[in-house]
């Protein structure tokens, strides 16, 4: 055979054997059988014998949900204010300003070993700049003249004393200086708080609350000052603290309105005294000062105003004093609160206030705090001015000549 066909027959040899493979791997594959474990059921077995569910264990009943209380708001601590008896005693210090230029300084100059005519006129524009007023300037210092003549020593004692007996007789006036605020039968007082813009008002007629509480009285508040809602905020603030009734309409409500509201609801809530504080206005708006004199009106339905309260910055001056002239005229003030008082050093505004008005100064403000408002005291007042040293001279004790 020849080797072309030898070729031939093994490659038809090896076709063969490798057709023959492919065919046993096929039927081999084919003819494999599943596992009866893992073959899966017809739909219809599945539904036709359903798989028992494993009985489940009952479950302990959840216990229902508790709701927490609500904690209750505390209560704001419901304040005592400040005795009023000795308050300006304990507040002395702060009167260190005018102290310094109204007390020490009158006892500078008449310490002086000559009083001739240019030391009396020291005195008389020290007097002035202190805001005690030209004719009360005149008068004290007239009265000095005569009585350093007169007494023929001038020792620190001896000045001290004249000097306190002097500003003592300026201070005094023929009125009533405690607030009236005596119940009348089954109807509580009113006091009327009235001042111009920017006085400091509303933060001291709840300071004027605080002093009427210390005294033992049960007061309401009426927020009559329906232009500011926060001007009735405040009050509520300085009521709260208290523990006093606030009595208020919406912004823009009418004032009257509200004050005769305030007044109605203390006569039911059965107060010692309605406090009613009203706008601050410009003395000089007829439109104003005409709605004052209808709040007050309104009020009398009621009964009589028995306090009406001007409200003066002591720091204003002279100027104070035509707004203060322009106010009892429309709303017949009975007294006047004189404010930051510890700022200045022209404390005689007090004398220039009574002696213009002929209306007593019956609270000063000595501070920021809520009970440094305090009652006025002619004698504490002008020991506190004087205070407790002696004279500039340096405590000398020697008799000195007279001019």
């Amino acid at each position: 055979m020849e080797n072309w066909q030898l070729w031939l027959v093994i490659a038809a040899v090896v076709l063969l054997a490798a057709v023959a493979g492919v065919l046993v791997v096929r039927s081999r594959r084919a003819g494999r059988a599943v596992p009866p474990s893992r073959q899966p059921e017809a739909p219809e077995a599945r539904e036709a014998t359903p798989i028992a569910e494993a009985p489940t264990r009952p479950e302990a009943e959840a216990p229902a949900p508790v709701e927490a209380e609500a904690e209750p708001e505390p209560t704001p601590a419901i304040e005592v204010p400040e005795p009023t008896a000795g308050r300006l005693v304990r507040l002395r210090a702060k009167l260190s300003r005018s102290q310094n230029v109204l007390g020490r300084g009158l006892l500078t100059l008449l310490s002086r070993d000559h009083l001739d005519e240019d030391a009396w006129e020291e005195v008389e524009e020290l007097l002035i700049s202190a805001d005690v007023g030209l004719e009360p300037t005149g008068r004290i210092v007239e009265r000095l003249r005569e009585r350093t003549r007169v007494l023929g020593t001038r020792t620190p004692e001896q000045l001290r004393v004249l000097l306190s007996e002097e500003l003592t007789e300026a201070l005094s006036v023929d009125a009533e200086r405690s607030l009236n605020v005596r119940r009348d039968g089954d109807r509580p007082s009113v006091v009327l708080v009235v001042g111009v813009n920017g006085a400091g008002k509303t933060t001291t007629c709840g300071k004027i609350a605080r002093v009427l509480i210390a005294d033992g009285n049960r007061v309401l508040l009426g927020a009559a000052d329906t232009f500011r809602a926060a001007a009735a905020d405040q009050l509520e603030t300085w009521a709260q603290r208290v523990g006093s009734e606030v009595v208020r309409g919406p912004e823009g409500a009418d004032p009257a309105s509200v004050a005769f509201d305030s007044v109605k609801r203390g006569i039911e809530a059965g107060v010692d005294a309605v406090l009613v504080d009203t706008a601050g206005r410009l003395q000089n708006k007829a439109g104003l000062m005409d709605e004052l004199g209808k709040v007050k009106r309104v009020i009398e339905k009621h009964g009589p105003v028995d306090e009406t309260l001007l409200v003066l910055d002591a720091t204003t001056g002279q100027n104070g004093l035509e707004q203060a002239r322009v106010f009892t005229e429309v709303c017949d003030v009975t007294g006047v609160v004189l404010t930051k008082l510890d700022g200045t050093a022209k404390g005689g505004i007090v004398i220039a206030v009574q002696r213009r008005l002929n209306v007593p100064v019956k609270l000063i403000g000595l501070g920021e705090g809520p009970d440094d408002l305090a009652p006025f005291d002619v004698t504490q007042f002008v020991d506190a001015l004087l205070g407790d040293g002696d004279a500039a001279s340096g405590g000398s004790k020697s008799r000195q000549p007279v001019a």
